[in-house]
């Protein structure tokens, strides 16, 4: 197959997971129901993505995968670290507070085994969580922040950026905020985060 027309069927199997993830929940949505609504066979299915796990991880990784691209460019550019939080907290927001991402979360709270749960963590914040750990060392490597344990840095950054914005978004008492309400809130994390730590 073609990778452009791997790409389609792969968005189409996708999408179709998210419908019976959002209708059914993460134990009531199957393989076989996903191939039914994507009209693709389960060979098919199974041969991609190995199992129901390895199809939700595909999920995770790819809702994830701009905001962990970006921040390993970043990295590899030695962009100023500054810029780099403030260019992360938008797209993070954006992330974290999107459909797709409250979709999954809401199928994690219901999912009495953990293992939407489990998955979200593994590939999504534990991904992205060590790079924006690097980039905090390299702030205080310039000066800019002053910390001892990066893994409490980090964590301080994201609950100024975050707080509890995610939790309110999966049970449907906030709306999707707008591109403008996430650059602010990025701004301002960055500017918090330099104040309590510089």
């Amino acid at each position: 197959m073609k990778d452009d027309s791997r790409a389609d069927r792969q968005q189409q199997i996708e999408e179709a997971a998210y419908a019976l993830l959002e209708q059914k929940g993460y134990a009531g949505t199957s393989m076989q129901g996903i191939a039914r609504l994507a009209r693709a066979s389960n060979e098919t299915l199974y041969s991609w993505y190995g199992d129901k796990q390895g199809l939700f991880r595909a999920l995770v990784i790819r809702n994830a995968a701009e905001v962990r691209a970006q921040l390993e460019a970043d990295l590899a550019a030695a962009r100023p670290p500054r810029d780099t939080l403030t260019a992360l907290g938008p797209r993070l927001l954006s992330l974290l507070l999107g459909n797709r991402a409250v979709a999954l979360n809401r199928a994690a709270a219901a999912d009495p085994s953990g293992e939407l749960g489990a998955l979200i963590g593994q590939s999504g914040r534990d991904s992205v969580m060590p790079l924006i750990v690097q980039v905090l060392k390299a702030a205080r490597a310039e000066g800019l922040l002053h910390f001892d344990d990066a893994g409490a840095a980090a964590g301080l950054y994201l609950d100024l950026l975050v707080g509890d914005q995610q939790i309110r978004r999966v049970i449907g008492r906030l709306p999707a905020p707008s591109e403008a309400a996430c650059q602010a809130r990025g701004a301002a994390a960055v500017t918090h985060l330099c104040r309590l730590l510089g």
